[in-house]
């Protein structure tokens, strides 16, 4: 035999070894990940991915691994890696929109579909859109996808799974289903667990935690389901079961953000005290309990009652509000759910949301956020959970200035462009705006929308036609259906009337607001030249284009500098004044116009300007001593006990003269019993306190005399 012979033979033999090696090292890494031996799978595939740079298949493999236990970021590094070698890699592209799904991304939809072309029997990718569809509240679509991917695959569970899930959304329980599924095997808890998916994003938790149980009694090492379990029991407020599922999660090595993060948050309970009425449950963290409480209960017990007159419906049980002081302990209850969820949420009966305290100052309305978290309670509550997302929404939207014009949030830049751009949806794809934005805005954009809609149908219709269409949403009827019974218009017809309507109402800011922009930036470079009649002629053709604008560097506050620059007071308090009026939320600024009220002998006035910030920056110790001031000298006794309890409740360096004050005002309040108290702690804090040993005094003899 010839040297080439041999060295040929000796290659061939190599590239066979080395084939075997490399499916016996893809194979073996399969086996470690379906033995559930996660780390030395991973192992096994860096090695891999290592020796194979160039192989797509092994990245994509490996990131889907990854994918798995709960590494999206790597994951999707891998997908890309593997589109740079092979553009239209179908696994590749499909990984993409795994992960952009599980981040309620609307280009999952995108990276679906081309998987999709790369790929037509690639069932995973139609079921991926058949539930995307599904999140979007577009059953139509979403059983149309399913059933190619049956007419592909019909043994596809994942994909009779969707089918089922568009069934049980619809109160079929009996659907068919679930029997096939079962049919081909037994332990599928996977549909039950995606039917729970679907309720508990259609807020009906409930019922969501019933499909995870029923998932679990089917596949008791189903973590995911096991996962959500604890979650969503934790969120309605059963934390001692909602621990019990989380732990065994943990214990077994399921350990996503979810499971570690709800476990320590339960932990931190152990921080919070909980008050109780009749119809309220109270959750506050320790440190700020005594300062919030008064006020969280009063506009708890205010909103109670007026939303149950507005919606002719009594609540079966107390509502629960969670107040948190750390906003990642807030973010934690919203993990997993679309939307914002930046200030508040709502759980059935459980309102979690974020303390005054968590936030910058002005920059959160918190008694806003509670009205609008408590119109949830309400319309969930009144309809079982059975409507859609642009409804409920834009029902606690258009509540929230309906307590006050100087609620809600104002029109802002990222609404106006995409007024002018006309990105807003129809009112049957309005969902999709929340759950699967494609623009950075369009969840914004989307309550914005949806408010004005309710504001709209109450203002051409009547309030009553939006608690029948509740009513209606109640009885599972869609969208369309709703708007023609009530309406008497098709979508379309309803489209048409409400853009005009808004096209009118904004035309004005969205056509001026580049002159507006440019304007103010005139404005503000004349203030800083101290041309203070320039200011006002300047902004006086500019100021209405853009009303809303209250932000940082408004020009409310800008012709307040320049009236008071030219000392004309009055002309600077009536700025300061539309400025609070359209909703303008700067502590220092609303303190401005209290000092100037009250300079000007208007201390009713002065006092009410303060008192908007109670809503604002609770957790400031001068703005309660400033208003129990003017509380006392408005003769508003309980008003001034709860501010100068307020002062007292923040700890303040002067301790003994924040309990004289509040003996002042128990006395006033003919309390002599509570005053005594008061003095008396007061004089502990410093035994020399003059005005403390007097008013003592007076209050001994004044009981003496008696």
């Amino acid at each position: 035999m010839s040297m080439a012979t041999l060295t040929l033979q000796t290659c061939a033999f190599v590239v066979l070894a080395v084939a075997a090696l490399h499916a016996q090292t893809l194979e073996q890494a399969e086996t470690l990940w379906k033995a559930k031996r996660y780390d030395a799978a991973n192992e096994s595939f860096r090695v891999l991915v290592v020796a194979h740079p160039k192989n797509p298949d092994y990245k994509v493999r490996w990131g889907r691994l990854l994918l798995e236990r709960f590494n999206r970021e790597d994951a999707a590094t891998l997908f890309h890696e593997a589109i740079e070698i092979k553009k239209n890699h179908a696994g590749a592209l499909l990984g993409l929109a795994i992960v952009a799904a599980d981040g309620f991304e609307a280009k999952a939809v995108e990276f679906a579909e081309q998987a999709l072309a790369a790929d037509p029997k690639l069932t995973e990718a139609r079921v991926l859109l058949a539930r995307l569809a599904l999140e979007d509240n577009d059953p139509q679509k979403a059983g149309e996808q399913a059933d190619k991917a049956l007419a592909i695959l019909p043994q596809a569970l994942d994909a009779m799974a969707v089918r089922a899930s568009i069934d049980w959304l619809n109160d079929r329980t009996d659907t068919p289903w679930i029997g096939r599924i079962l049919e081909n095997d037994p332990r599928y808890g996977d549909a039950y667990a995606l039917g729970g998916h679907f309720l508990i994003l259609n807020r009906r938790y409930e019922e969501g935690i019933r499909f995870y149980r029923k998932a679990l009694e089917l596949k008791p090492d189903l973590w995911s389901a096991r996962s959500q379990l604890g979650v969503n029991l934790m969120r309605l407020g059963q934390d001692d079961e909602a621990r019990e599922q989380l732990e065994q999660c943990y214990a077994n090595h399921y350990r996503d953000a979810a499971t570690v993060n709800s476990l320590r948050l339960l932990d931190s309970y152990k921080n919070y005290v909980t008050f109780r009425t009749g119809n309220t449950i109270l959750k506050l963290h320790k440190k700020e309990a005594d300062l919030l409480r008064p006020y969280f209960e009063a506009e708890l017990k205010r909103a109670i009652t007026t939303y149950q007159k507005k919606y002719a419906f009594k609540l079966d049980r107390p509502v629960q509000l969670e107040v948190y002081p750390d906003h990642e302990d807030f973010a934690v209850r919203t993990m997993g759910l679309p939307g914002l969820g930046a200030l508040g949420v709502t759980f059935g009966y459980v309102v979690a949301m974020d303390s005054p305290s968590g936030r910058k100052p002005g920059s959160f309305h918190w008694a806003s956020t509670m009205w609008h978290e408590l119109s949830h309670v309400y319309v969930l509550s009144a309809t079982q959970h059975r409507v859609p997302r642009w409804f409920t929404e834009g029902m606690a939207v258009y509540e929230e200035t309906e307590v006050s014009s100087e609620w809600g949030d104002r029109l802002d830049a990222q609404v106006i462009g995409a007024l002018k751009h006309k990105k807003l949806l129809p009112v049957t794809e309005l969902d999709r705006g929340f759950v699967h934005p494609s623009y950075p805005s369009q969840v914004v954009v989307s309550y914005y929308q949806a408010g004005r809609i309710c504001g709209f149908i109450a203002h051409e219709w009547s309030y009553a036609k939006l608690l029948a269409m509740m009513h209606d949403f109640g009885a599972n009827m869609t969208t369309p259906d709703v708007i023609q019974k009530e309406l008497a218009l098709t979508p379309e017809e309803f489209d048409k009337r409400f853009f005009a309507a808004l096209d009118a109402e904004t035309k004005k800011v969205v056509d001026g607001f580049e002159d507006w922009h440019k304007g103010v930036k005139e404005v503000a470079g004349l203030a800083r030249s101290n041309d203070w009649q320039q200011v006002l002629d300047k902004s006086n053709g500019i100021r209405d284009i853009y009303p809303d604008y209250v932000e940082a560097g408004n020009l409310y506050e800008f012709r307040a500098d320049a009236y008071a620059a030219l000392n004309n007071k009055p002309a600077a308090i009536g700025e300061l004044e539309q400025y609070a009026r359209m909703g303008g939320r700067n502590p220092e600024t609303l303190k401005r116009l209290a000092t100037l009220l009250a300079e000007a002998g208007k201390n009713s006035e002065a006092a009410r300007a303060l008192d908007r910030l109670n809503f604002i920056d609770l957790v400031d110790e001068e703005l309660h001593r400033r208003l129990g001031d003017l509380w006392m000298a408005d003769n508003n006794v309980e008003g001034a006990i709860r501010e100068y309890r307020a002062a007292l409740a923040e700890k303040p360096i002067d301790l003994a003269a924040s309990h004289y004050n509040l003996a002042r005002a128990y006395r006033r309040a003919n309390r002599p019993d509570v005053a005594r108290d008061e003095l008396l702690a007061a004089l502990e804090e410093a035994p020399g306190f003059r005005p403390a040993q007097k008013l003592l005094l007076e209050i001994m003899q004044s009981e003496q005399g008696k």
